[in-house]
């Protein structure tokens, strides 16, 4: 097996094996652009590494000198060599771009005895001992892990007994110092000298480059972008070229286009006198890239030609690396650059005007989660830059919100009535909160995880929420919340929360409303003319479903019923409901709530304009609906006119020991008929009453947690039954269905017999995956942290689905249900709905829909297009 490559023998369809920045040095190598000359060390080498317990096999480093050797007859330079040295830059290139993978190390070659002489040579000690210093800090911060502190003291302090302000304000003699400075800082942190043999620094440095793949920041990452660990990154070992040999030497950065605006203007900065990370480090302060022009006009008009061949070549806007050396350009990196929701829409659409671009292709060049930053509130860029986190919890909606901190639902209303911007801080949410939340700027949970009460619920909303922030301590009754480092925050002080970082800040920090443009409308519009599957949305309230309309949904796929009854009026009556022994008492409590269900019905068939909407008949235990506390116990058993202990009791006999898996869904109906019957009456004569105002509409109901076809057959009996008597009452017929949640691993398992009650499947993958893994959603976020850095899960199962175990149920499941009844409908209406890879997986299935939150739908529609669009590829 071949494990280096030369720069000349790869290309950019090679990235697999190359890497990103190694398939496009190559690339760039074949097309004639002046890249200085080097090799990639492939991410087969990288997954040979692992799978030899972390080290290095002396096949590969056999094969690295070889390609080493190879370089040193190209360059004519030989490393180590005391007139001539091979300096080589050495940098790691995963296949997808990875921000805080393994940081680059330059100068790799340099010496004592080296340096003495290449000084010489030269006639340029400063540059020569410049580059020297700058290697031994970047050999001990990026291959030893040593923090730079140490040596950048030295660097301060040598400035100021100097007097001067800048590195390039140094003389040889201040750079020969500092080198020999940091050599001692080098050898008090490791207790060994620093390496003099160049060919022993080069294997530590590709070795350190494997070794940070794995590293915390680089798991994360992967996990956040759906990045498999089996992927391995590669190394580039590339030939040095000076951008700070003197005055007409320089480095820079620069991408083709603007990556915040997507206009059509290059945009970048340099410095002259300098190398890379002098660019990035915010010492001096860079240039423009247009000011080059005047600086050095050649190198500037060649630098401008190069950009448009790249940009032509690879159909994308490129963020480019480049160094001049001595007044000639080289170019030492380019790749498809990152850039801000808005710019990718407008690059994309601009791409397909200027021809570069099929329709297909533009839509592939923009990444669906980032949509989400046009949709939601964000943090000003520059007061983001300013602020300091207090706290890191899970990004469970994303947005940006500030405002005062509350501890109650209550509290936040009131604080509203009085014109405050509020934050709803809690242990963790229940269905009471929804009105604070509502209210709310954000929301912040110490508990539960991203599929939590509170996660699922600011989702739909389209309001920003931190969930599972365990790194902080909340005290309900002080009302005050604390950090690790013991600041204490109270009520009224304020904070602001980021759903897309899930970083909090102890401090107010200024909002900027999103902006959708006029890209986004062509754009989706593009995405609708080529996508399969339909897209849904989940939707409890008119506000909801108006929303997720005006967003392109295509129906509701989930209307959670339990949703409608934590009003005030409705609650009680139906803890009336609850408390009720006998089926009368229960029915006349019922009677109450059936009114209010069809006015809601009425009003979400109106929204969705003739839409399907599936409504999903009641499914928590009924203890969520019932107060726990005896201060809240007291005035309710007044009200209901039982007495304390009566009402106690009655609660109590309603706790179970895991409720999840106990009397809920489907089985409520199995034990209380009546409460199907009311909710058949009332989605049945609202459809018939909007049907009449002229609104054509098939309602779906959809039983959940079905796990044996003869629940369902007795629930669907009783569901018929009543809709019957509607018909007759009402002189009015109309068509619907009965569908089920497959939710329940058996109920997947015996797909083909249930598929012959139900018309249609929705998979609720939430529930889903807690049976399968038998994880529970809302505490799996406790141990599930270790489950990622020790390798044992890549990816949160309830963000995206387990494809090899849950996905396996759904593919059966989709099959077998199929094979019964051939017309039958199917979608996915859990969280995953709106998760991109997800969303693929359901196109590949073969499902008819997807439904997701409201401020999902516009991300689902992109992931459906670009999902028909990879499988017409292949």
């Amino acid at each position: 097996m071949k494990y280096v490559y030369m720069f000349s023998e790869g290309n950019k369809d090679m990235k697999n094996l190359l890497g990103g920045k190694g398939a496009n040095l190559a690339e760039m190598t074949s097309i004639g652009l002046p890249v200085p000359r080097g090799f990639t060390v492939t991410t087969e080498a990288c997954t040979a590494y692992y799978d030899a317990g972390k080290v290095i096999s002396k096949d590969i480093i056999d094969e690295i000198y070889e390609k080493l050797a190879e370089l040193e007859k190209l360059t004519g330079k030989k490393m180590g060599d005391l007139k001539n040295p091979l300096l080589v830059s050495v940098r790691s290139g995963a296949r997808a771009s990875m921000p805080g993978m393994m940081d680059t190390v330059l100068n790799l070659g340099l010496n004592d005895e080296v340096c003495k002489s290449f000084a010489e040579a030269t006639n340029n000690k400063r540059f020569v001992y410049d580059s020297y210093r700058r290697f031994i800090m970047m050999f001990a911060d990026v291959v030893k892990g040593y923090s730079k502190n140490s040596f950048e003291r030295i660097l301060d302090k040598i400035k100021e007994e100097k007097g001067v302000s800048y590195d390039t304000d140094l003389n040889e003699n201040d750079m020969y110092e500092i080198a020999m400075k940091f050599k001692d800082v080098y050898k008090e942190l490791s207790g060994v000298e620093f390496p003099q043999d160049p060919k022993e620094q080069l294997i530590e440095a590709v070795t350190a480059v494997f070794r940070s793949w794995n590293n915390e920041r680089a798991i994360y990452y992967r996990r956040m972008n759906d990045i498999p660990s089996s992927w391995g990154t590669a190394v580039n070992v590339q030939e040095m070229v000076y951008g700070n040999k003197g005055e007409d030497c320089g480095t820079g950065v620069a991408f083709t286009r603007n990556p915040a605006t997507g206009e059509k203007k290059l945009y970048g900065e340099y410095l002259m006198n300098a190398q890379g990370e002098d660019v990035v480090a915010g010492v001096r302060t860079p240039k423009t890239i247009d000011t080059l022009a005047e600086t050095m006009p050649e190198a500037y008009n060649e630098f401008v030609k190069t950009c448009e061949i790249l940009e032509r070549h690879y159909k994308d806007m490129q963020d480019m690396e480049f160094t001049i050396e001595n007044g000639k350009l080289f170019m030492l990196q380019t790749r498809n650059g990152k850039r801000t929701a808005a710019a990718a829409l407008k690059i994309a659409v601009d791409l397909y005007n200027e021809g570069m671009l099929t329709k297909e292709e533009a839509l592939l060049k923009v990444e669906p989660k980032q949509l989400d930053q046009l949709l939601h509130p964000n943090f000003d860029t520059e007061a983001l830059k300013k602020a300091t986190p207090i706290a890191t919890g899970l990004a469970a909606s994303p947005g940006a919100g500030c405002g005062k901190i509350y501890f109650t639902a209550e509290e936040v209303t009131e604080a509203a009535k009085r014109g405050e911007d509020t934050i709803l801080v809690r242990l963790e949410t229940s269905p009471e909160d929804i009105e604070g939340m509502n209210l709310a700027k954000g929301v912040l949970t110490i508990r539960g995880g991203m599929t939590s009460h509170a996660a699922v619920v600011a989702r739909g909303m389209g309001r920003c929420c931190v969930s599972g922030c365990g790194e902080l301590t909340i005290s309900e009754e002080n009302k005050t919340l604390t950090t690790k480092d013991g600041k204490v925050f109270k009520e009224g002080d304020y904070i602001s929360v980021d759903g897309s970082t899930g970083k909090v800040y102890g401090e107010q920090i200024k909002t900027v409303e999103p902006e959708i443009s006029g890209n986004f409308e062509t754009f989706m519009k593009w995405a609708d003319e080529v996508r399969k599957l339909q897209v849904r949305t989940n939707a409890d309230t008119p506000r909801d479903a108006r929303q997720a309309l005006k967003f392109g949904a295509e129906g509701i796929g989930l209307c959670r019923t339990e949703h409608m009854f934590f009003e005030e009026e409705r609650i009680f009556a139906i803890r009336q409901m609850i408390v009720s022994d006998t089926v009368e008492q229960r029915e006349k409590a019922l009677a109450k709530l059936l009114p209010m269900q069809r006015g809601d019905f009425e009003e979400l068939y109106k929204e969705m304009k003739g839409y399907p909407v599936t409504i999903r008949f009641l499914d928590p235990p009924l203890h969520e609906f019932v107060p726990h506390t005896d201060e809240e116990i007291k005035p309710l058993a007044k009200e209901l006119g039982m007495t304390f202990e009566a009402l106690k009791d009655k609660i109590a006999t309603l706790h179970e020991f895991n409720p999840m898996m106990g009397h809920r869904g489907c089985r409520l109906a199995v034990t209380y008929p009546e409460i199907a019957k009311m909710q058949t009456r009332a989605v049945i004569e609202a459809a018939i009453n909007v049907d009449k105002s002229g609104i054509k509409v098939v309602p779906e109901i959809m039983i959940p947690l079905v796990g044996e076809k003869k629940e369902l057959a007795y629930v669907k009996s009783i569901v018929v039954e009543t809709i019957n008597k509607v018909f007759e009452e009402q002189d009015y017929k109309l068509n619907y269905k009965i569908g089920t949640m497959i939710e329940i691993p058996r109920a997947a398992l015996t797909a083909d017999e249930i598929a012959e009650e139900a018309e249609f499947f929705s998979f609720g993958t939430n529930d889903l995956t807690q049976m399968t893994f038998g994880f529970s959603r809302d505490d799996a976020g406790k141990f599930l942290g270790d489950y990622y850095s020790k390798q044992i899960l890549e990816s949160d199962p309830f963000a995206r689905i387990d494809e090899k175990g849950v996905g396996k149920l759904v593919k059966m499941a989709a099959e077998m249900g199929r094979k019964t009844r051939k017309d039958i409908h199917l979608g996915i209406c859990g969280e995953h709905g709106g998760d991109p890879a997800t969303i693929d997986f359901c196109h590949r299935v073969g499902l008819d829909y997807v439904s997701c939150s409201p401020y999902r739908v516009p991300i689902a529609r992109l992931a459906a297009a670009q999902a028909a669009i990879k499988a017409n590829q292949k």
